[in-house]
């Protein structure tokens, strides 16, 4: 078996999505690396949807929370490489973060001190109007040197294909991916397609089983189903 990582490790939430939601997937992750080891960036629903509301610049507001983030675990663990694990669109925000290229205004240097980034379900590609924002910009500043200093793993469902021809759940996955790529008859997570997930300069891994959304009683990337599947990339 591959000896893991005891690296430190910041979990980051995915759009709409807050830090509440990851306890379940730290628990998990304590059983490979020590719980000290593992902090959950505390992000908001506020912080993604803005007051007054301004979805295109929740971008900024979570890279600000991630880097008191890393900042804290620079500071409790020194010297030691930081994993970003994070989780649907909140990995294009870590990357965009990672880059170390102004954003709207903000720019963060503190790439040296994250080894790794695994994103869980982020699209890389994508025709919805915020997330397109980051996208764009990744791809405008993104370089294959970034990969020598930071690996990426980018990992992604293929749990339900899209479909208007069968039940309500292949309709809802066929809608949700059409929104992400343009065509809804193709696999995914049951929000983001496959296809979507490929970056090119990472390792980029399809598992089989796993859903989206870190709702009860799901079998997500954060669970311990999810978690088997990708940890060997930590």
């Amino acid at each position: 078996m591959t000896e893991l990582s005891r690296n430190p490790v910041v979990i980051l939430p995915g759009v709409l999505f807050w830090d509440g939601l990851y306890a379940g997937m730290k628990q998990e992750l304590s059983a490979s690396i020590p719980a000290e080891k593992i902090a959950v960036a505390p992000v908001s629903l506020l912080d993604w949807i803005g007051f007054p509301v301004s979805p295109e610049r929740s971008t900024n507001r979570v890279m600000a929370v991630l880097d008191k983030t890393i900042a804290s675990m620079e500071r409790r663990f020194p010297g030691e490489k930081i994993t970003i694990i994070a989780h649907s669109g909140g990995g294009t925000v870590a990357l965009v973060y990672l880059l170390e290229q102004r954003f709207l205004g903000d720019v963060y240097h503190r790439s040296s001190s994250v080894g790794k980034l695994i994103a869980l379900g982020t699209p890389f590609s994508t025709t919805e109007q915020y997330a397109k924002i980051k996208t764009d910009f990744i791809e405008a500043h993104l370089r294959p040197a970034f990969f020598n200093r930071c690996r990426v793993v980018s990992v992604v469902s293929d749990q339900y294909t899209g479909s208007l021809d069968k039940g309500i759940v292949e309709r809802m996955c066929y809608m949700f991916y059409r929104n992400v790529c343009g065509e809804g008859a193709v696999a995914g997570d049951g929000i983001v397609p496959v296809t979507s997930c490929f970056l090119k300069g990472a390792k980029n891994v399809t598992i089989s089983g796993i859903e989206h959304l870190p709702t009860p009683h799901t079998r997500w990337y954060g669970t311990k189903e999810g978690i088997k599947q990708w940890i060997t990339w930590l």
